[in-house]
């Protein structure tokens, strides 16, 4: 298990992975962090990538006297991770809790039911 990062870090991470670039250069962050209107400090971003990097999501490579980022993890390995920790410290591991939980709880919109439902009929064929 990789090690927890906070909702600034995640922030970060989700606009590294959302670049179509397999790089990610400081100066496209700042931008993207202005454009979602959540305009940040040079230092701030400087000490939130250096986090990442130091927790292993991030390597960092200098490029005269630039970073350029590249995620060590995938957005769907990330996810998983996330999501089995969940299970585990929430449900006891019991993915049919969630599931239960969700389902009777009314989370689910009718579509998001009716696409789960055509999901667990397709990947029970499988």
């Amino acid at each position: 298990m990789q090690q927890k990062i906070s909702d600034a870090e995640l922030e970060i991470m989700k606009m590294i992975w959302g670049n179509p670039e397999e790089t990610t250069r400081f100066s496209y962050l700042m931008e993207a962090m202005a454009a979602q209107g959540k305009p940040c400090q040079k230092n701030t971003l400087i000490v939130l990538l250096s986090r990442l990097v130091g927790k292993g999501y991030l390597s960092a490579t200098k490029i005269g006297r630039h970073n350029e980022y590249e995620p060590l993890i995938s957005e769907t390995a990330y996810q998983t991770a996330q999501t089995r920790h969940f299970i585990d410290k929430v449900y006891e591991g019991s993915v049919r809790g969630l599931v239960t939980n969700l389902i009777t709880g009314d989370h689910l919109t009718k579509e998001e039911y009716e696409e789960l439902k055509a999901l667990l009929e397709e990947r029970r064929k499988v």
